[in-house]
């Protein structure tokens, strides 16, 4: 029986599991979106919300439990000066799906899971055109 069992395997082992989880992780810091199947964005999402509130803290402390969980200090370095102070007025949401539809091959549904709050300048591009839009 699988009662009291959290977490999606994923076809996977846990090594694997945990290298996929932080890849997926990490390419969404540093791009701020990214396109995956609608369970993959589903595991990740409240990871990806942990670590966001953790960088909002922004103490030394919170910045070393997640150098233990990711490597790359680009993607560290982005959470704790760009996404923490970004997010600083929200509780949570970070994320939010976009469903893009299926995947020819296996028919798997492929969502776009992107943070919610944008950079001012990506704002202010959207607002203009959709001004241009109307015109």
């Amino acid at each position: 029986m699988r009662h009291r069992k959290a977490g999606k395997k994923l076809n996977r082992n846990t090594a694997q599991r945990k290298a996929l989880f932080k890849n997926l992780i990490q390419s969404l810091i540093l791009h701020e979106e990214i396109k995956t199947t609608e369970a993959k964005a589903k595991a990740i999402k409240g990871l990806m919300a942990k670590l966001i509130s953790k960088a909002k803290k922004g103490s030394l402390h919170k910045r070393r439990q997640i150098m233990a969980f990711l490597p790359d200090k680009r993607a560290v370095k982005k959470l704790f000066d760009d996404l923490g102070p970004r997010f600083k007025q929200r509780n949570g949401g970070f994320t939010r799906f976009v469903r893009l539809g299926n995947r020819k091959g296996d028919d798997a549904m492929i969502v776009r899971l992107e943070l919610t709050e944008k950079k001012e300048k990506e704002a202010k591009e959207e607002k203009t055109k959709k001004k241009d839009k109307k015109k």
